[in-house]
């Protein structure tokens, strides 16, 4: 998510920290090359304007230039004024004052509506609150079909009908079906349009009345850059939106609608979508993101995303395996699953602090989709005795293990040897006795 624009802005901050004090020269410089950097990310240039302008005011004052660490100075100017313009507070959905509260989607074609309104009936549940999936995509033959698909598939009811019904009525009578079973909320798909079809556009507004929603949201592909921040101005213009769902974050995405459109519109960022599996959906935060741009990583979702991922129950019994250094190939495997649920290891990266300096000496991609399913599938090809003691995996063993896992005997003898390292590690940490050599600590984690 939004590596490039990161990685620009990391070396720039990396040049000022170089210098032992700043002058006014240098921070004009350094705003030279992030005013670059936010246009090739194709932020709104008025918006660029803004930002620069305000950081350059913050940052020529005695309290940076006179300061005996100027870049981290100028890092939390940063980090503030980005905060700024992603748009600091109603975030949240509003809390509807008797159930159901009712969340309307628009947008243009092809932004993932459907995909999305089956993942914010997903977060919902996660917060225990239940929803009911309104198909109201009847120019889309498939877009019905599929959100009853989604539906099924993460056990959310869905109210469908067929294609000759109206839109408005479809709606209604999803919220009188919420209403008689007590559900939270109703999530209305509507149909994808142009915002220059005044035919369609006329229906959004008729479905918004008969169904007053709470939330309308428009849902926007963030790789459209600027088409996205114009799209979101007329929709709002001519329906009267709530707030904003940003798609396809985890894509090539440059950056630019993140940063400039809630600064031309005036609406709040709800979510921003991070990948195709249900569960990636996250409830947006400025402060947050800001971070994550700049490199600082994001605590507080990787907290969040563990907490979903990982038994407490089985991390206590975890915690106690490494304490006693009975930790096996067959817990590993455990550990590696949970890991992958928090999702893709370059996300996770994206939240660790000072993670960014190792993007261009790892690849999250290559390890998720390489090297981790490389040691699972190695471990699943191990009897379970094996895993449970893997000193008894001899030549014929690695051989049958080795065609198990489409792998080589160097890839078996690789993961075995790491493993035996891990434990004298925990052995040493368990006992407080001994150390273990430096280059096994260095092998452990190459």
């Amino acid at each position: 998510m939004l590596e490039t624009l990161s990685e620009k802005l990391a070396g720039v901050i990396k040049r000022l920290e170089g210098k032992g004090r700043l002058t006014e020269e240098d921070i004009d410089a350094a705003l030279r090359e992030v005013r670059l950097v936010l246009l090739e990310a194709d932020v709104n240039f008025k918006v660029v304007k803004q930002f620069i302008s305000s950081v350059r005011e913050r940052c020529l004052t005695a309290e940076v230039l006179e300061t005996v660490t100027p870049a981290q100075q100028v890092v939390k100017i940063v980090h503030e004024e980005l905060t700024a313009i992603l748009g600091e507070g109603g975030h949240e959905l509003q809390e509807p004052e008797s159930p159901p509260g009712v969340i309307m989607l628009v947008g243009l074609q092809g932004s993932g509506k459907t995909t999305t309104a089956a993942k914010l009936a997903l977060h919902l549940r996660r917060s225990d609150q239940s929803s009911l999936l309104v198909a109201a995509d009847l120019q889309r033959p498939a877009a019905v079909d599929q959100l009853v698909t989604l539906g099924k598939q993460l056990n959310i009811p869905v109210h469908s009908e067929d294609l000759a019904s109206r839109p408005v009525d479809v709606c209604s009578r999803g919220l009188k079906q919420a209403r008689e079973q007590n559900i939270g909320w109703i999530i209305a798909d509507t149909a994808g349009r142009l915002h220059v079809d005044d035919e369609l556009m006329q229906e959004l507004s008729a479905i918004k009345r008969a169904i007053k929603p709470l939330e309308a949201l428009l849902v926007v592909d963030a790789m459209t850059g600027q088409d996205a921040v114009r799209a979101a101005e007329e929709f709002h213009e001519r329906v009267g939106l709530t707030g904003l769902i940003l798609t396809k974050m985890d894509g090539d995405a440059r950056g630019g609608a993140a940063l400039s459109i809630t600064s031309v519109t005036g609406l709040p960022i709800k979510f921003i979508g991070i990948g195709e599996k249900a569960d990636a959906l996250e409830a947006f935060h400025p402060d947050r993101l800001a971070s994550r741009i700049l490199g600082m990583g994001d605590v507080l979702t990787l907290v969040e995303k563990a907490k979903e991922a990982i038994d407490e129950a089985k991390a206590r019994e975890m915690e106690k395996k490494l304490r006693t250094a009975t930790f096996t190939l067959e817990d590993f495997l455990d550990q590696m699953h949970q890991v992958r649920e928090m999702g893709p290891l370059s996300q996770v990266l994206d939240m660790i602090p000072g993670a960014s300096a190792w993007k261009g000496k790892i690849s999250g991609d290559d390890i998720d989709e390489s090297q981790l399913r490389k040691t699972e599938n190695i471990i699943l090809s191990m009897t379970l005795e094996e895993r449970r003691n893997p000193g008894i995996i001899g030549g014929s063993r690695k051989r049958r293990i080795c065609k198990g896992s489409g792998t080589l005997p160097q890839d078996v003898n690789q993961l075995l040897s790491q493993f035996r390292q891990m434990q004298k590690l925990m052995k040493v940490m368990a006992t407080g006795k001994g150390r273990l050599p430096r280059n096994e600590l260095t092998q452990l984690f190459q």
